[in-house]
């Protein structure tokens, strides 16, 4: 039997899973560990567009604070604010507020387990929706972040610019995604991306979907993807 991509990449996230606060990692779950909802759209909106590294500590000290959704919903929203403060982009700390009262007020304190009643809190956007019904729920979902996309790039060998491809790269993800543990793949696929399958400098040598990846079979991994150039400045 061939394996598949996901087969290959799910062997390897089991072997390799980032540890992180908000994670229940392979190991936790054949222990009977299973994702709090909350965790994980309190670690996405705080990711968005904002290191793991510098996450790591809000979302311990967040948790401290306010360790349940129900417990976010009734904090001040100033308080809120000050634990925000130094992570930037303030509005999904007003947003985090007023989904966490949503989810108080409109779902009895449960999060909704579909990508379109996620889509209706506050701030979850289609991307955010599909990581949390994929990964607190274990619902298989297309999760395409900036690190699906450079994997499937690469791996398809695609060649024009990232921007006029974006339903290409969907397309390709859809295809990929398994119907079996999705939560765990879409988080292998952000960790390949993260850890081996980097901006600069790929290792492939390390990468568990190597053997069939266009980009590294091309000799050139690391130039993919491609930007669309700017257009000239115009000279007075």
């Amino acid at each position: 039997m061939i394996e598949t991509f996901a087969d290959r990449l799910l062997a390897w996230y089991d072997r390799h899973a980032r540890e992180l606060p908000w994670r229940v990692g392979p190991k936790q779950k054949q222990s009977g560990s299973i994702p709090d909802p909350y965790h994980v759209w309190l670690s996405e909106i705080m990711l968005q567009q904002t290191t793991v590294a510098t996450v790591k500590p809000y979302f311990i000290k967040f948790l401290k604070r306010w360790p349940t959704v129900d417990a976010l919903a009734a904090a001040d929203i100033d308080a809120v604010m000050s634990e925000w403060a130094g992570l930037g982009y303030y509005s999904r700390a007003r947003n985090l507020h007023a989904a966490a009262q949503q989810v108080q007020s409109e779902h009895a304190g449960s999060f909704p387990k579909t990508e379109s009643q996620l889509k209706s809190l506050k701030g979850v956007g289609d991307y955010t929706a599909a990581a949390i019904a994929s990964i607190a729920f274990d619902q298989r979902a297309v999760v395409v972040d900036g690190n699906v996309d450079r994997v499937i790039v690469r791996h398809e060998n695609i060649r024009e610019p990232i921007v006029d491809v974006k339903p290409a790269i969907r397309a390709h993800a859809d295809r990929r995604t398994p119907d079996l543990r999705p939560g765990d793949y879409a988080q292998a696929m952000m960790d390949l991306g993260a850890t081996v399958c980097t901006p600069t400098a790929p290792q492939c040598l390390l990468c568990p979907v190597r053997e069939d990846c266009q980009g590294h079979r091309a000799g050139d991994a690391s130039a993919l993807p491609i930007k669309k150039p700017k257009p000239p400045k115009p000279v007075r």
